[in-house]
This record gives C-alpha cells, sequence and structure tokens, in this order.
C-alpha cells in the first residue's frame, strides 16, 4: 500500500469505528504501516496528531447530536468515550465555545469539523537534497526521556530548554535530536539529545549511551532558519519523497535530526543559510 493511499485507509477506518475504542496501533497495523511513522507522516500531512482528529471529530459529531436528537447529554458523552458529564463538558467547550447545555437549552452555535479527504493533486517540481548512506552502527551520548506522541510536539522543544537551563549543556552540546521507538508499537518513544560519544570521557551522572544500529540513512539536507527549514523539509519528506519513492521504505523506527555548530554561523540557528540533516532508515521495496 502507497503511503498516500494508506492515510487515507486509516482516515476511513477512523471514521468507521468513531464511537468505538481506538487503539493508534491498530490503526497503523490495518494500513500495514509503523505506528511511529504513521503518526508522524500523517501529523505532517494533515496539520494536527491522529488523538486530536478523532476528538475534534467525534467532538463535532457529538454537538450535531446535540442539535438534532433528544438523546441525555450523559449518553452522548458515553457514546463518544466520554466516562463523566463534567469531562464531556470540559472538552465539549473547549471546542464548540459553549457548554452542551447552552446548545441544548439556548440553541447555542456549533461547530463543524469535516472528514478529511485525501485528494491527489498536481503537487511537486521541486528539487529535494537528499543522498542514501550506508552507515555503521554508533554510540551516541545524552540525555533521554520518554514522550507521548499525542504531546511531543509541544514538550520536546521544553526539553531542550531545561537541557541548556539546567547547565548540561556543557556535556553535550545537541549535535543530534533522535527519536527511538524500536518496536514501531506503541504510544510512546524515546527522545535523546546527544552528542557522539566520545569513550575517553566519563559519562556525567542522569546521562546515557546509546547504540544507534547499522543502517541505509536517507539523509535529507536542511537549509535556512530553524526550525522553518526542518519542519519544511520534514512535510515535504512525508507528502513528496516518501509517496513517490519507488525504490526505498521505512525500515526501522528511529528518526534523527543533526544540527550543525550554531556558532559557525552570524546569525545562529536563525541564519538564512544555516544547515542541518533529517535522517530516515530505509530498505530496498
Amino acid at each position: 500500500m502507497e503511503w498516500i493511499e494508506g492515510i487515507g485507509e486509516a482516515i476511513n477506518y477512523i471514521e468507521e469505528n468513531i464511537t468505538e475504542e481506538i487503539a493508534i496501533e491498530n490503526i497503523a497495523r490495518k494500513v500495514f504501516m509503523s505506528p511511529f511513522y504513521f503518526q508522524k507522516g500523517f501529523a505532517m500531512l494533515c496539520g494536527f496528531t491522529v488523538g486530536e482528529y478523532i476528538r475534534q471529530r467525534r467532538l463535532a459529531i457529538a454537538g450535531s447530536e446535540l442539535v438534532a436528537t433528544n438523546e441525555k447529554i450523559i449518553d452522548i458523552a458515553l457514546k463518544y468515550g466520554y466516562d463523566s458529564p463534567d469531562s464531556f463538558t470540559k472538552a465539549f467547550t473547549r471546542f464548540h465555545g459553549v457548554t452542551p447545555t447552552a446548545v441544548r437549552r439556548d440553541g447555542a452555535m456549533i461547530r463543524s469539523f469535516a472528514p478529511l479527504k485525501i485528494k491527489f493533486m498536481l503537487e511537486g517540481g521541486y528539487i529535494m537534497d537528499y543522498k542514501i548512506v550506508e552507515k555503521d552502527s554508533f554510540t551516541v551520548m545524552g540525555v533521554s526521556k520518554t514522550f507521548n506522541y499525542e504531546n511531543a510536539t509541544k514538550e520536546i522543544p521544553q526539553f531542550w530548554t531545561e537541557h541548556y537551563q539546567t547547565g548540561k549543556g556543557k556535556y553535550v552540546c545537541g549535535m543530534y535530536g533522535v527519536c527511538i521507538d524500536e518496536s514501531m508499537g506503541s504510544n510512546e518513544f524515546e527522545y535523546l539529545i546527544a552528542d557522539n560519544y566520545n569513550p575517553s570521557m566519563e559519562i556525567p551522572k542522569d546521562f546515557v549511551t546509546k547504540i544507534i544500529p547499522k543502517h541505509t540513512w536517507a539523509v535529507f539536507a536542511c537549509k535556512g532558519a530553524m526550525p522553518k527549514s526542518l519542519q519544511d523539509t520534514n512535510k515535504k519528506i512525508f507528502s513528496e519523497w516518501l509517496p513517490n519513492c519507488k525504490d526505498y521504505e521505512i525500515a526501522a523506527g528511529y528518526n534523527i535530526e543533526m544540527y550543525t555548530d550554531v556558532a559557525d554561523y552570524p546569525q545562529g540557528s536563525q541564519d538564512e543559510n544555516y544547515y542541518s540533516e533529517i535522517w530516515i532508515p530505509v530498505k530496498k521495496k
């Protein structure tokens, strides 16, 4: 199954099971993808996480049912995965801007959130700089933390800020941002702020070493101010390169961002020439 078609099938599966308990690993399995890259690709293509999409679709449909039926609010709450009126009211109000009671009693307006539809369009035509590299295993040293896919985009930048604020930057500058989900089957992954490991250096307290296995890597060049250059390249990887790559597919649950030294650029990481890379392990189809 091709990448874009797989995302489309995943959306159909979500819609068909919107009132059921939906496990992300089950969605990914249905469309023959690893949960690790399914969630990353979904967010890149659609603009929000799988969890956010499911939650907003449920709340939108719940709002429609409040208007169109006489079902009790508690029954609608339970139907769409909320185990108490209070939790449903809070989520409903955040999404619609009004309480369920105001909709039912006062005829307050609600918000719609239509299901996603994958459309095939003529796009591309721009250049992506990448190379395929055989790389032996190597060891990195850094600080490690486990993140949930749902909150990672907000929490990882905070992790970097804490790293430097607590003085750990004097031991590990942060040459790499490493995502690891070796099982490729859970809702969590390990993330490291890391440098290449120097065996002659004593490992500081609270730091870890990690062996990155031997892989064939697709290495994508990113040039420009951070984080936009990385974000733009990531989006192109999932919307253009992967769907159109006839020779390679993702091989393992690793994703590495490599950053060059900000001291080498007049404007640091905001310099128009700042260089970084995205590494994705691949294998022949």
